[in-house]
């Protein structure tokens, strides 16, 4: 854009082009957790409720093709796999289990910072899957599920009645 004076004029010149591969909120739950590690202390001894166990498992999610599938990676790490219940209901997985405490009366801790107790995340998909045909692994604490894309439905033609009209 160029001014009344002839110099080039940019609306907001701060802005800058932002990566086609950057995903806004790719962070979020990252920055969640920083968050709560930087000023965890100060809120849970004042105002912030505090959270009664549990945690949420970081995950990926990627598509890939041949055959197309959705792959979802949730970072497990010592939670035994028979703990672990997945459920696909349409685009959404449901991964829900629990992460036990690891057993020792006589430990007094320093730092705990490992996150045990009950989880549930409900992972949004971008695309319809044949959860029929769906699997699921568990490897060095990460939990993969491999979900197959739903092949897209066919176009369906709907015949519209004419108008109907109560003859005397």
């Amino acid at each position: 854009m160029t001014g009344a004076s002839g110099t080039s004029f940019q609306p907001w010149p701060n802005l800058r082009a932002m990566a086609p591969d950057r995903d806004l909120f790719a962070n979020f739950e990252r920055m969640r957790r920083e968050m709560d590690e930087l000023f965890g202390d100060v809120f849970d001894r004042t105002m912030a409720p505090v959270r009664r166990g549990g945690f949420s498992p970081a995950v990926d999610v990627y598509y890939t093709g041949d055959p197309p599938r959705a792959i979802v990676r949730a970072d497990l790490a010592g939670v035994d796999p028979a703990a672990i219940a997945l459920e696909i209901r349409g685009r959404e997985l449901v991964l829900s289990g629990r992460r036990e405490p690891e057993p020792g009366d006589d430990r007094v801790y320093q730092q705990l910072e490992i996150e045990h107790g009950p989880f549930r995340r409900v992972v949004p998909l971008g695309a319809d899957v044949d959860a029929n045909a769906a699997s699921a692994a568990y490897e060095d604490g990460m939990l993969i599920v491999e979900l197959p894309l739903a092949p897209p439905s066919r176009p369906t033609t709907v015949r519209i009645e004419p108008e109907r009209r109560d003859e005397p």
